[in-house]
């Protein structure tokens, strides 16, 4: 297998040149490090997300219970507040912070990742010259109109305009080119590669404009798919399959799908039992599920339109799926960063900064009364006294393997919940036990970056569902413009796509936590050739050999692999109590409110803030 010399080559060297740092190294200096003008992080590829190297510690501390960092240097450095974790909703607190209190409170931001933005990443693909913008998680402002007046300020006075995006859009690239959904079966789960033009659910309709299937009818779709009569057979069954074909009394309907398991459902009602056809059902809810169907019941099943329900438009009319910066949610994040740190671009709108060129070396300085330092793990937050009475908290991160200290009049915690009883020291057992009950879905977002589009135009493809594969959707990327940034074209033009993925455990009817832990492991300990062979097998299969070459037509690949995505809820009394104030610290994340919604991540910033008083 040939392998891709140029792109190996960016995601090894060139990549550590443009992480590095230059070291101050003056102690008594306010300045820890200044970052390198080169630094440059959106322009990476090769391994994002959760980047080797960001979580080495976090998972020292929480797995093995590490407490000894060496020696600490205490630096001369004085806080109003520390935010642990800058994602949307550690921006956004430091932000509410600075409205509440006044713009010369000093705020320090902390993150583990080299990039701000936490799951909102903004990806650049440098193709045949021209920009193209991808997301590397967060995508979307997800139905707006029912966001809190709080968010609405707040997108306002970071000059957020939602409308531009009902023309930003192009709601009519994917009618206009033909282009569908449809499934990918792969060689080496079905036998043979092949695409249908049918994608056997609902996924695909959350991508606003994307032909639905309906060229097939439901004996063509099954007859189509590479199974054995026996598995094309049982397809159908599932096909013109529904709640109609379940055998119960209409006043127990309800309570009946609600308590049974789809898997149930496809066994015992339908008689299902082929595991290609299983696998094409356990396959068909995606990320919108945070497990594979076979641990849903029945009206969850039908709610995300798994294999078997008919499908149905996602959001309403007044809510489109239509609110995508071109780089994601990581154009709010650039836009609340500039909104703090002026100098870090020229630009001022969000509209404005979609293609300004962030100065990443602003973001520390001591002149800021915002500083946002990357690369920096906290291992410990401690009250200076008792919590209830002490006047300030000692923040303890690591910097390039070494340990630094700082203090604040306050603190709030906006990494992932589950981190925080491993952080914060004191913290009430009840508490403590609240935050430990909070976990996350593994996440996997890849942004191909392609020289052209011309065999999806041939295949007809606006998104592949791919059940045989570690990806299970592949799709041409939002089609938006704005900014000064224009959105592919022609078929002959560059573009990227995205590879998304919801992984499960290889038990099928595990509990969720076992498959997440199983999964975890499995992702983390992949190096990016391994993913880079993945993608190279799935797109090869997937588009004709005789218009589509993978070394010649795949210009980058960017692999945003997140171990805890999204949000799974806890009890819904635990997530109270885990969220409550603790002394001068208080918690902001999206965890705090059970979900994985970017608008409940400021509304938790916002609610933080306020008990801070």
């Amino acid at each position: 297998m040939s392998t891709i010399t140029r792109r190996d080559f960016i995601n090894g060297s060139l990549m550590l040149v443009g992480a590095s740092i230059v070291p101050i190294g003056c102690m008594n200096d306010p300045v820890l490090n200044t970052l390198d003008p080169l630094y440059y992080p959106p322009a990476l590829t090769g391994l994002r997300g959760n980047h080797p190297g960001s979580n080495t510690h976090a998972h020292s501390k929480a797995r093995d219970k590490k407490s000894d960092w060496g020696s600490t240097t205490k630096l001369y450095e004085a806080y109003d507040l520390v935010v642990v974790g800058g994602g949307i909703s550690g921006l956004a607190a430091a932000y509410f912070y600075q409205q509440k209190h006044g713009k010369h409170k000093k705020i320090l931001i902390l993150d583990n990742h080299d990039d701000f933005g936490g799951h909102a990443k903004r990806n650049e693909h440098s193709v045949k010259g021209q920009l193209r913008l991808g997301h590397g998680g967060s995508q979307s402002i997800v139905e707006p109109e029912y966001g809190s007046e709080t968010v609405h300020e707040l997108l306002k006075n970071i000059g957020v305009d939602v409308d531009i995006f009902k023309t930003a859009y192009d709601k009519d690239f994917y009618r206009r080119n033909n282009l569908g959904a449809v499934t990918y079966f792969n060689k080496e789960t079905f036998g043979k590669d092949k695409v249908v033009k049918h994608p056997y659910c609902n996924y695909p309709n959350y991508v606003e404009g994307i032909i639905m299937g309906g060229k097939l009818t439901n004996e063509e779709a099954a007859k189509q798919a590479p199974l054995s009569i026996k598995g094309q057979e049982q397809l159908l069954r599932i096909l013109n399959g529904g709640v109609h074909a379940i055998d119960v009394p209409g006043e127990e309907l309800e309570e009946y799908i609600r308590t049974t398991s789809y898997f149930d459902y496809l066994k015992y009602t339908l008689g299902v039992d082929d595991p290609l056809v299983m696998r094409m059902a356990r396959n068909s809810g995606l990320d919108w599920a945070q497990t594979g169907t076979d641990l849903m019941s029945i009206s969850d099943a039908k709610s995300c339109g798994a294999l078997g329900f008919t499908p149905k438009a996602v959001y309403d009319e007044n809510n489109p799926y239509i609110y995508h910066f071109p780089d994601g949610n990581a154009g709010i994040a650039r836009a609340l960063v500039k909104k703090m740190i002026p100098n870090v671009a020229k630009e001022n709108s969000a509209e404005e900064l979609v293609l300004s060129k962030f100065k990443y070396n602003e973001l520390d300085k001591s002149s800021n009364t915002v500083r946002i330092r990357l690369n920096s793990t906290v291992v410990n937050v401690r009250h200076g006294g008792d919590p209830k009475e002490s006047s300030e908290v000692f923040i303890k991160y690591i910097n390039d393997n070494n340990s630094y200290q700082v203090k604040s009049k306050n603190v709030v915690m906006a990494c992932y919940n589950m981190m925080i009883p491993h952080i914060v020291s004191g913290l009430p057992e009840e508490q403590d036990a609240a935050l430990r009950l909070q976990t996350k879905s593994p996440l996997l977002y890849t942004t191909v970056g392609l020289r052209n589009w011309r065999a999806f135009k041939e295949m007809e493809i606006g998104l592949a569902m791919s059940p045989g594969n570690m990806h299970q959707a592949v799709l041409m990327d939002f089609p938006v413009s704005m900014g000064g940034y224009e959105y592919t074209k022609s078929p002959n033009d560059p573009c990227v796509v995205q590879m998304i993925s919801c992984p499960y455990g290889d038990s099928i009817g595990a509990p969720a936590i076992e498959q997440y832990r199983e999964v975890r492991h499995k992702m983390l300990g992949m190096q990016f050739k391994d993913y880079e062979e993945e993608i190279r097998a799935h797109l090869s299969g997937m588009l004709p050999n005789e218009i589509f070459d993978f070394d010649s037509d795949v210009e980058s690949i960017s692999v945003n692999r997140w171990a805890h995505g999204y949000t799974v809820g806890g009890p819904g009394e635990s997530v109270k109590i885990g969220r409550q104030p603790f002394g001068r610290i208080t918690i902001a994340n999206c965890d705090s409110a059970s979900s994985a919604d970017m608008k409940a991540a400021i509304d938790m910033a916002a609610r933080a803030v306020n008990e801070l008083g």
